[in-house]
């Protein structure tokens, strides 16, 4: 061999003959079986292929690669381990000059086949894979940097490489999972084709470009479907969680793109199988949010909405094409139910993850897809309609809730912007309770931005709530304007959810909450005098009882209005106020501690069967707070006005059952319909049979004016010449009459200067001089 190396380095020009002739024996002693004459020949090959590197080693290379192919070609297991592992060696050689005609397609298939090696005996079958796995690593090498090779990253050799890699990854044989020897542990790792699979699966991404992931990644997404591993999930997450932090960070939203677009592939499989997309795009999610995501985070979102919705017309319909038919696959509900809760998972932990300015666009992005009822966009009517409105509200909002948790902005402007704060708001008006729970919630969870939530999850009345260690900032400048601007819009919804006879204990403690974390939170001086007036505004709904509100809500209101008094009046550290709301808690205490929130927020609430004729020592009196409030520099006048809602038509629009309603309409047809200076008709009563009976003429109209187009229609079809000429002249002749009226009232020439005769109320007489009659003075003449 030193003869015939130093040979082939002084005539490199003989080196093609030589492998030629190598080449050539090698074939011939693998026919007649004799294995230690091709061991000695691959010996020579690869020695002189370490030695060599002038520019005439490619034709040396055809002889060469020629060999490795007969002897992965053999049945043998030993040569073919032998033809990879010089392959391996060759792959590892720097060639100075680049190769414009070989090809790698034989060894790709080959390598990936031994990937997939079912021999009979463990050991063998153990050493076939690894060499495979060895070899397809080899080609990835040798190719993956040269532009002048066959592209490895096309599909055919992807859909090759990527699922053998995969294979053995998921593979993991009984051998290898025995307990190995303290001494045998090392080597046994080494011999582990799932880790050696990984190794090579994590280099192969790493080389990827920016145009070559798709193709790197679809195979990955075939092969989980081909075998359902996406239920268990647990190979598939852990499948990503290689492929995210091998490729380059800059890459990752491509995976993220793809596996949305698997995910909407897959709109009509079983929801464990959705679920199981979505957790993993959920960890994947995660992961690329560290890198760069950028515009893939509203698709993302998108996507994810979109498949709520989708799963909530499945679980409705109960098949996938919204009818049942023969073969249609009978959709689990509980399924559904299981999958919606993965994707809101999967947003509230994504939406974590992100900075404070994408995180507020994802908020005003699920909050514009909430359905809410409008004049121009009504809501999808009918049972299932409804159905499907109120869960798409409600999983929308789910989804929100996750977003907001744990959400920091110092500016609540930037936080709760008009356009989102106006839709949300809209929402709390809503009939269904646990719409309006989910409305709240939010709006804590906004609010909140130092952990005080969770003090006030129980209503109770402390007597001294320095036991509760709030953390409590001075109200910034920006919350201030914020509360200027929209302080009316939340008092008025608080108001009004207090009124809501579906209100259960949940409702009232987040009530309690946000009424607690305004006044810690967002409060000056104007706000906790308006805060006190609304409470006490929910006190006399309590009272008077105009809605018919049931006992245990009554008291609820009592209760909820008692503790947040006692919170308010030891912040503001007013000692008369203090001492007025603490002798009315006492009163209550011992004569109605149904007005009390220990006794009414509990598991069995003690209720008052009549609550009508409650004394005035058991109510906290307005104009007693005003008085001792006044005296310490508040504003006495604000707080002797009682507190009366804004009303707009957002009642009606929500489907509230208020006298809201009533009112705001009222309000609008006399301020459209009456000039300042004419009387103001009395505003016609609109209730639901009005509406009715509008909808119903506007119909009967509807069909009158169709049926008058169709007789004109037909009237110039069939109809004579001379009818149709007489008829429009009489209508022109009307016209040019109606436009002569129309002149003389508005085009009248003016008043004469010399003076006119003038009618009652300063209205000149019909008979007015024309301009050219009128006689102008001398001193206009020049």
């Amino acid at each position: 061999m030193e003869k015939l190396t130093f040979y082939a380095l002084s005539a490199p020009e003989k080196l093609d003959r030589i492998g030629a002739y190598l080449s050539e024996r090698l074939i011939r002693d693998v026919g007649r079986h004799r294995y230690g004459y091709v061991c000695i020949a691959m010996e020579a090959l690869d020695q002189l292929l370490m030695a060599c590197h002038c520019q005439s080693i490619n034709l040396f290379v055809e002889s060469f690669l020629k060999m490795v192919a007969k002897l992965l070609e053999s049945e043998k297991p030993n040569l073919q381990i032998l033809g990879t592992n010089s392959f391996v060696k060759f792959a590892n050689i720097e060639e100075d000059t680049p190769s414009y005609h070989r090809s790698y397609d034989f060894f790709v298939s080959r390598f990936s086949e031994m990937c997939h090696s079912s021999h009979d005996d463990l050991e063998i079958k153990t050493k076939i894979r690894m060499s495979g796995i060895k070899g397809l690593q080899g080609v990835v090498r040798k190719t993956v940097n040269d532009e002048l090779q066959a592209n490895i990253w096309d599909p055919q050799h992807m859909d090759k490489i990527v699922p053998s890699l995969l294979f053995n990854l998921q593979h993991v044989e009984e051998a290898e999972s025995r307990s190995p020897s303290p001494l045998q542990a090392p080597e046994k790792e080494k011999e582990n084709p799932a880790e050696l699979a990984e190794r090579c699966l994590r280099e192969l991404l790493g080389r990827a470009a920016f145009g070559n992931i798709k193709n790197a990644i679809k195979p990955v997404l075939i092969h989980l479907d081909n075998h359902s591993l996406w239920e268990p999930k647990v190979f598939a997450t852990r499948c990503f969680k290689i492929i995210m932090y091998s490729i380059q960070p800059q890459h990752s939203h491509l995976v993220i793109q793809q596996l949305l677009s698997h995910l909407d592939a897959n709109s009509r499989s079983a929801a464990t199988v959705r679920a199981g997309i979505v957790e993993v795009l959920s960890e994947a999610a995660v992961i690329a949010a560290t890198g760069s995501v950028g515009p893939t985070v509203l698709e993302m979102f998108n996507t994810l909405l979109r498949q709520l919705r989708l799963s909530i017309d499945y679980a409705l319909t109960g098949s996938y094409d919204g009818a049942m038919s023969l073969g249609t696959k009978i959709i689990k509900e509980h399924e559904e139910r299981m999958f919606q809760e993965a994707v809101i998972k999967t947003i509230g932990s994504f939406a974590s993850t992100l900075p404070t300015y994408q995180r507020s666009e994802v908020i005003l992005f699920i909050m514009s897809k909430v359905p809410i009822p409008s004049l121009h966009h009504p809501v999808e009517t009918g049972r299932t309609g409804e159905n499907r409105n109120r869960l798409t509200q409600i999983m929308l909002l789910k989804s929100l809730l996750q977003v907001s948790t744990g959400f920091q902005c110092n500016n609540m402007m930037s936080a709760l912007p008009s356009n989102f704060l106006d839709r949300l708001l809209s929402t709390a008006l809503m009939e269904d309770a646990e719409i309006r729970l989910f409305v709240l919630e939010i709006l804590i969870s906004f609010i909140d931005r130092h952990g005080n939530r969770h003090k006030f999850s129980t209503i109770s009345t402390l007597g001294d709530i320095s036991v509760l260690k709030l953390k409590v900032d001075k109200c910034s400048r920006q919350d201030t304007v914020f509360m200027k601007k929209h302080s009316q819009q939340l008092y008025r919804h608080i108001y009004l959810s207090c009124k809501e006879e579906t209100n259960i204990q949940k409702h009232y403690e987040a009530l309690y909450g946000l009424l607690a974390l305004i006044s810690i939170e967002l409060a000056n001086e104007e706000v906790m005098v308006d805060l006190i007036r609304l409470v006490l505004a929910v006190q006399d709904v309590a009272q008077v009882n105009e809605e018919n509100l049931p006992a245990y809500n009554r008291c609820a209101l009592y209760a909820l209005g008692a503790a947040y008094l006692n919170l308010i009046s030891q912040l503001t550290t007013v000692p008369a106020f203090c001492q007025h709301i603490h002798e009315v808690i006492e009163t209550r205490k011992k004569e109605a501690p149904y007005m009390l929130p220990e006794d009414v927020f509990v598991e069995r609430p003690r209720l008052s069967p009549n609550l009508d004729g409650v004394v005035i020592e058991f109510l906290f009196r307005q104009s007693k707070i005003s008085e001792v409030l006044g005296g310490s520099g508040y504003n006495s006048d604000r707080l002797c006005l009682p507190y009366i809602p804004q009303l707009t038509d957002e009642d009606r629009l929500s489907k509230r059952k208020s006298i809201g309603e009533t009112i705001s309409l009222q309000v609008e047809v006399e301020s459209r319909n009456s000039p300042e200076k004419e009387e103001v008709m009395p505003a016609e009563e609109i209730t639901y049979e009005t509406l009715k009976k509008a909808i119903v003429d506007s119909v009967a109209v509807e069909e009158q004016e169709r049926e008058r187009r169709r007789q004109v229609v037909e009237k110039f079809q069939k109809a004579p010449f001379e009818e149709i000429a007489a008829h429009c002249g009489a209508r022109a002749s009307l016209l040019q009459s109606k436009l002569n009226q129309i002149f003389e009232i508005t085009i009248r020439p003016p008043p004469s200067p010399s003076g006119t005769i003038t009618a009652a109320y300063g209205q000149p007489q019909n008979h007015s001089i024309p301009v050219y009659e009128m006689k102008f003075p001398d001193l206009c003449v020049y």
